[in-house]
C-alpha cells in the first residue's frame, strides 16, 4: 500500500539555496521508494519585504546588505559551489534587480489551483529566470510570460495580478510560518507536524519522508486495529 506523505515547502524565489534545496529535494523523491508518494505545496516567505514594489538596484542592494560588492561576492563563492554541485550554473552577475517578490508569490498561490504540476512549474521557472538568466521576477510583465508558458489562463492572470488580490494572504502565510518557528527557508514541513530546515542533502529528506510515511502507516493500522476493536466489544455488549 502506497503512503502519501503531504510537504509544504516554505521558500522565497529571490533564494538561492531554496533553488538548491528543490534541487536536493527532487533528487529525494527519487530515492524513497515506490511505497511512499508526495503531495507538494510551495508556500511563501521573503527574505526581505522592505524591497520596493519595483525592485531595487543589484549592486547598491548587496553594498547595503553586505558592505561591499566584492564581500558579496565573495560569499556567493559558496553558493555557487554548492549550486554546481547540483547542476545549477548560477549567473549572479547577470541580475540587474534584487526584485520584491511578493508579486511572484501571488502567482505561485494561483498556480497551486490551476492543474497538477503546474506550481512546481512556476516555481521552477522563476528560479531559472532569475538565477540563470538575470530576469526581474519583480515584473508583472515578466511573471504573466511564467504564467502562459505553464499552461495558466493569462487573461485571468493578467486581471489578478493588476489587482490587490492576495497581498494580504500571503503576508499572512508568511506570519504563520514564522510563528510556527521558521526562520529560514528553504523549509520542508512535513505533514505540519515535522520540519526539515535548509537545503540538506539528498539523504535527509529522504530519510525524513520515509520516517513520517512509516509513523503515518503505523497510525492507520493502529486506527483499524482499534475500530475492530470497538466493533468487537460493541457486538459483545449487544449479545
Amino acid at each position: 500500500m502506497t503512503e502519501t506523505v503531504h510537504i509544504d515547502i516554505v521558500s522565497d524565489v529571490m533564494c538561492p539555496w531554496c533553488f538548491i534545496g528543490k534541487k536536493r529535494f527532487e533528487k529525494a523523491l527519487g530515492a524513497i521508494g515506490e511505497d511512499v508518494a508526495v503531495e507538494v505545496n510551495w508556500r511563501p516567505f521573503q527574505l526581505d519585504p522592505t524591497l520596493p514594489q519595483e525592485g531595487k538596484d543589484r549592486d547598491q542592494y548587496l553594498a547595503e546588505k553586505f558592505g561591499s560588492i566584492e564581500r558579496a561576492r565573495e560569499l556567493y563563492r559558496n553558493v555557487e559551489n554548492a549550486g554546481a554541485g547540483e547542476g545549477i550554473p548560477f549567473r549572479f552577475e547577470a541580475i540587474a534587480v534584487s526584485p520584491n517578490t511578493l508579486d511572484a508569490h501571488r502567482l505561485i498561490r494561483w498556480a497551486q489551483t490551476a492543474g497538477e504540476g503546474v506550481q512546481t512549474r512556476v516555481v521552477e521557472a522563476l528560479f531559472e529566470l532569475y538565477f540563470l538568466k538575470g530576469g526581474n521576477i519583480g515584473d508583472q510583465a515578466v511573471l504573466l510570460d511564467v504564467a502562459r508558458e505553464a499552461g495558466m489562463d493569462t487573461a485571468i492572470v493578467e486581471s489578478l495580478l493588476a489587482s490587490d488580490a492576495d497581498p494580504e494572504a500571503i503576508t499572512q502565510e508568511i506570519a504563520l510560518a514564522q510563528q510556527m518557528g521558521v526562520t529560514g527557508v528553504p523549509c520542508f514541513i512535513l505533514e505540519n507536524k515535522y520540519a526539515v530546515m535548509g537545503a540538506q542533502d539528498p539523504e535527509t529528506i529522504a530519510d525524513a519522508i520515509r520516517q513520517v510515511a512509516a509513523r503515518k502507516a503505523a497510525a492507520s493500522e493502529a486506527a483499524s486495529a482499534g475500530d475492530t476493536g470497538r466493533r468487537g466489544m460493541s457486538v459483545a455488549c449487544t449479545a
